[in-house]
């Protein structure tokens, strides 16, 4: 199947990054020159023009998603993170066009994008200094998404599955067991901190199977 080419014009990463957009032609000009044209395919940067509103044809660029990645290298902190999370929703938006696609969440699509841009100034020296703060922030987001994740409905059902296997080993008699239930479900969601069990994190998942299987309960009667 051919996909078409898609690019977001310099007027709007303009208005994403909130400056001028004769700053941004600079930006891009300059990126051109330090690296030379010969490095820079049309896979990046496009020249091209727009008419304004007093239908004035004006000079700009048509900026690649690997443009975007690249001049996103520039900026570091929370302007640089919260211009990644604008170019990604706009690319993930216009894919969604052409084809049923889901879109990565915020944080998943950060990361990919802090990957792939780390491994782009890898083997360019004029921005090898960004190399560091990249990582630095893709390390900050794996880590804010690994701590946000819970239990998929296949997670869930394996504890469930835990809970079950449990109560029924430790127990015979069924007008004793809906008890057990309770006050196993009530010891994890205090054990864990969470609401429901369907609200453990993901990453506590064998921890939490552990404890079912280790259970013992205060009294049954």
């Amino acid at each position: 199947m051919n996909r078409l080419t898609r690019n977001i014009p310099s007027t709007e990463v303009a208005e994403m990054v909130g400056r001028d957009h004769n700053e941004v032609l600079k930006d891009i000009r300059r990126i051109i020159n330090q690296l030379g044209e010969g490095n820079l395919p049309q896979s990046y940067f496009i020249e091209s023009t727009y008419t304004n509103t007093q239908n004035k044809e004006l000079p700009c660029f048509l900026i690649t998603k690997k443009g975007c990645e690249l001049y996103g290298t520039r900026m570091t902190g929370e302007k640089g993170t919260q211009f990644a999370v604008k170019y990604i929703e706009r690319f993930n938006a216009m894919e969604q066009q052409v084809q049923n696609v889901v879109p990565l969440s915020k944080d998943q699509a950060l990361v990919t994008v802090l990957r792939t841009t780390a491994d782009l100034v890898e083997d360019t020296q004029a921005i090898k200094n960004e190399q560091h703060e990249i990582r630095k922030e893709l390390s900050k987001i794996n880590e804010k998404v690994e701590e946000q994740i819970t239990l998929t409905s296949g997670e869930q059902r394996a504890v469930q599955k835990e809970v079950a296997i449990k109560v029924y080993e430790i127990e015979e008699d069924s007008t004793i067991r809906p008890k057990l239930f309770r006050e196993l479900h009530r010891e994890i969601k205090d054990r864990f901190a969470v609401a429901s069990y369907k609200d453990v994190r993901r990453q506590e998942l064998q921890t939490v199977i552990n404890y079912i299987r280790s259970w013992v309960p205060r009294k049954v009667s």
